[in-house]
């Protein structure tokens, strides 16, 4: 094994200030590309006094300084004079007024990279002095009132999720800012001052959650959104069951019962292949033949041009046909226990996976043999099983599964650290009078990149790099593997900024053409297991003997830094929900349910690809030397339940709050009733004098209940109230808000600009996109370098519309690109509609939010190859996503 200072931020140094998880867990995952990181700490510890500060430290030297004093200022000046990196997560302003103003840091030294991930942004004029808890920057963006048709129909709203999710995604998204930060100074010897606002990252992590199409077409509407119309119509209340609710979801995307009384997550909806060998491994496919279930050939014509009521492969099913084929399903699922139906589903590639508990998660066999979670020797907690890496490359894989646990250090020790390192340090950067002005443009200007991805985590990680400059090629095949709403409504969102070009790569012309594209680029990526490696000439000889140098990403469901039992498994967000612990603990431990936010891991997917990419381009330029990027969806669920994925002897029971009926953390952190609405509170015991001396919640302090106390006391006034004067007091409250509201309030027509200047949140309507829709989209303005820029989106194409600019570009005549089109080697369109309607000339509903109706159609892979390429496997797809 090769040593640890081998990896690829070898010679960077962190110094850390962070507290809670955001800005902690960033400078964990650098030290977990080897940077060398120096934590510190506030006098009295941590802030959050949690086991889970030993993962988030892991790999660093910790010690404690006090900011407010004249010394511990000095020695915390000290620390950064030998840094290359300082991150912070506090209120806008909290560092300046201790006395580390950045920009007079950087201004002294300008190759210092300052990195600042607070809980709103510092240009939020409303929100910036809040205390922003992760439970209130939920709140405020509307985490906890948007939790989809499920809950509507159940009648709950709000609810609250315990997982950090906004800290999840400003994580990957901040450690990302920082690699390219340190790319761009690698360039230029200049560093930069980022700023990512934690609202704004989980704002970006629920954009299927918020974006709008109006006149969406009326074939893509749910059994629940009917349901949903009909009761509200009709005035009818709202209080489905769990069991009743689960009649109204689509057979291929819901949980079944098992012979061992536990549940299994099937998740093979718009996807034909899948659904069919998920009916034959079941043993009811030819009953549904014979049933007379119809086939449609062209799921992208419209609705009126098919040849049956329905078919295998389209969502969402009528409620006819969803009927028949779940009855018979949940038959067939009692045959077998879990874990059998697990294996059989893996095994067969089929997208579906077992109901488990975090804890099982943690200690199970699979994740362990793979790297996915690793031990750790700490000094507190013993032998102790923590996450893996959230993103690694191939050639270092291996050094990046021994972390070296937290160690304390003195200030002497942890300023020698910093200086041995500096010491052998070989510069390679312009230094001094070398360094170069602020240039203004994005980290990755000139960079090209071959997509070969599908769905939402793959795609998504290249329209990621694209807002810094990056040009995007998407390739697909001729044919689509998905239907509509997999296949079109998704990339809304993952194929801003890209030119699209379809091609039938199976035969000679078309891989000649493939061949060029890989030439032609820096940068390929495709969402697949590795086994399609190498039939697809994706393997690393095959790439490097096409295009030496050429890097390379690849993301997947169930991949590790090493092979597991389960590494060759198919599956979507979804699965790894189930598999992880997220549907027991959100739905509760014997209903299950799937997290409300589409995406949920999915979009930090896509984020931690752009980590793992970024670290990839940074060590090229460095040492010239080729590497593959990696992540994976079974990799960033562990950051997003990094309070609770850890394990040791003598670990407190995993009992955090879970189910519909949970509305907090604990009485002082909880949603509140008031006298017009609702309030969420995020306090702890150790403000009870703070609490005490507020008008209206006198005597809290002496109550037999505090629970009990809150309710009545809430109740005497409005939610403004409460919000106000207890953020006023210093306490972290808010009332929550709703995504559509906050879409309302902050949008604006589309202006070519990223929305960075506009606070925490920014949405854009594009009244003109290439649809023909008008579709209102979140802002990707969560990254905000100083004196680097980003770009805002350009609407995602119609798939084919730059196949001719496309074959141009590597050398294609205008005669040979019509002959390719001619022969369908290569393609302009799916169908004649870049959104497929229900007639010709659409026939549509009002406009409404699709991220529910997207949220409930799962996403297996896409599919450049045609199903016959790799059949022998009974693959159909190059990539598995989500």
């Amino acid at each position: 094994m090769t040593k640890k200072n081998s990896l690829p931020l070898e010679g960077v140094r962190v110094v850390d200030f962070g507290q809670q998880i955001a800005g902690p867990a960033v400078a964990m995952v650098l030290a977990d590309f080897g940077a060398t990181v120096v934590h510190v700490d506030p006098p009295n510890g941590p802030q959050w006094d949690h086991p889970a500060n030993a993962v988030l430290n892991r790999n660093k030297s910790c010690l404690k300084l006090d900011l407010k004093s004249q010394s511990g200022l000095a020695r915390a000046q000290k620390l950064i004079e030998k840094a290359d990196i300082v991150i912070e997560n506090f209120r806008p302003g909290v560092m300046k007024k201790l006395g580390l103003d950045f920009v007079k840091l950087r201004a002294n030294r300008p190759e210092l990279i300052t990195l600042s991930v607070p809980g709103f942004a510092s240009n939020d004029d409303l929100r910036r002095e809040w205390k922003a808890t992760e439970a209130l920057v939920a709140a405020t963006c509307g985490a906890f009132t948007d939790m989809g048709f499920n809950r509507v129909l159940m009648g709950v709203n709000p609810s609250f999720s315990p997982l950090p999710l906004g800290s999840a995604y400003a994580i990957s998204l901040a450690s990302s800012a920082a690699v390219l930060a340190l790319l761009e100074r690698e360039k230029t010897g200049r560093g930069d001052h980022v700023e990512v606002p934690v609202a704004a990252a989980l704002m970006e992590g629920l954009s299927y959650n918020s974006y709008v199409i109006d006149g969406l077409p009326s074939r893509y509407k749910t059994m629940r959104e009917d349901e949903i119309e009909y009761r509200k119509a009709n005035n009818i209340e709202f209080d489905l069951s769990y069991e009743d609710l689960q009649e109204y979801l689509d057979p291929f995307y819901r949980t079944y019962e098992c012979a061992d009384g536990r549940m299994f997550y099937c998740v093979c909806p718009s996807h034909r292949n899948h659904a069919k060998r998920a009916l034959m491994l079941l043993g009811v496919y030819d009953e549904l033949k014979a049933a007379g279930l119809p086939e449609v050939e062209d799921l992208h014509a419209p609705v009126a041009e098919w040849d049956g009521e329905t078919s295998i492969g389209v969502y969402p099913l009528p409620k006819k046909w969803a009927d028949i084929i779940s009855e018979k399903m949940k038959k067939a699922f009692l045959a077998k226990t879990s874990t059998e139906w697990g294996v059989l589903f893996g095994e067969g590639q089929i997208p579906g996976a077992p109901h488990r508990t975090t804890q099982e998660w943690v200690n199970d066999e699979h994740t362990n043999a793979a790297g996915l979670i690793v031990e750790v020797n700490d000094s507190e907690y013993g032998l102790m099983k923590q996450p893996g890496p959230i993103a690694w490359l191939e050639e270092f894989a291996a050094d990046m599964l021994a972390p070296r646990p937290r160690k304390t250090v003195s200030f002497d020790e942890a300023l020698v650290e910093l200086s041995s390192v500096a010491a052998q340090e070989t510069v390679t950067r312009p230094t001094g009078k070398a360094i170069q002005p602020a240039s203004g443009n994005g980290w990755l200007e000139g960079l090209r990149i071959l997509d070969l991805t599908n769905v939402i985590a793959g795609p998504h990680s290249t329209a990621f790099l694209s807002r810094f400059g990056a040009e995007v090629i998407k390739l697909d095949t001729v044919k689509p593997m998905y239907d509509p709403l997999i296949g079109v409504l998704f990339t809304f969102q993952t194929n801003v900024n890209k030119q699209s070009a379809l091609m039938d790569i199976t035969t000679a012309e078309g891989r000649e053409g493939f061949n060029r594209l890989v030439r032609s680029v820096d940068m390929v990526v495709i969402n697949a297991p590795d086994r399609q490696m190498k039939p697809l000439g994706l393997d690393n000889a095959s790439l490097q003997a096409l295009n030496p140098g050429v890097l390379f990403c690849r993301l997947d469901c169930l991949g590790g830094p090493l092979p597991g039992p389960k590494t060759d498994y198919i599956g979507y967000d979804d699965i790894i929900q189930a598999n992880s612990g997220i549907m027991s603990r959100f739905g509760g431990p014997a209903t299950p349910e799937e997290h409300a936010h589409i995406g949920t891991l999915d979009v930090n997917c896509g984020f931690a690809a752009g980590l793992a990419m970024a670290v990839s381009l940074y060590h090229k330029l460095k040492t010239g030397q080729a590497t593959r990027a990696r992540t994976s969806l079974s990799a960033v669920t562990n950051i997003a339940q990094i309070p609770f994925a850890f394990d040791y002897k003598g670990r407190a029971p995993f009992n955090e709050p879970s189910g519909r009926e949970a509305m907090g953390h604990h009485e002082l952190s909880h949603f509140y009733k008031t006298s017009d609405g609702w309030v969420f509170l995020d306090s702890n015991r150790s403000e009870l004098d703070k609490l005490e001396g507020i008008e209206g919640l006198q005597g809290i302090g002496a109550a037999a209940s505090t629970g009990e106390f809150l309710r009545a006391a809430f109740q005497t006034a409005p939610a403004n109230y409460w919000a106000d004067i207890l953020q006023e007091a210093g306490i972290a409250a808010a009332q929550p808000n709703a995504i559509e509201d906050l879409r309302e309030q902050y949008n604006r027509e589309a202006d070519g600009t990223p929305g960075t200047t506009l606070g925490s949140f920014s949405f854009s309507t594009y009244s003109n996109h290439p649809s023909g829709h008008r579709i209102t989209q979140i802002d990707h303005c969560s990254i905000r370098p100083t004196d680097a820029s980003t770009r805002a989106f350009t609407p995602a194409e119609q798939f084919g519309y730059s196949t001719r600019s496309v074959l141009a570009s590597i050398g294609y005549s205008e005669e040979e690109v019509e002959s390719m089109i001619e022969r369908k080697i290569a393609g302009l369109n799916w169908s004649r509609q870049y959104l497929p309607g229900v007639e010709s000339l659409q026939v549509v509903s009002p406009a409404i939010s699709i991220g529910e109706i997207l949220r409930a159609a799962s996403q297996p892979a896409l599919a450049i190859v045609s199903p016959e390429v790799l059949q022998s496997e009974g693959a159909v797809c190059w990539a598995v996503s989500q």
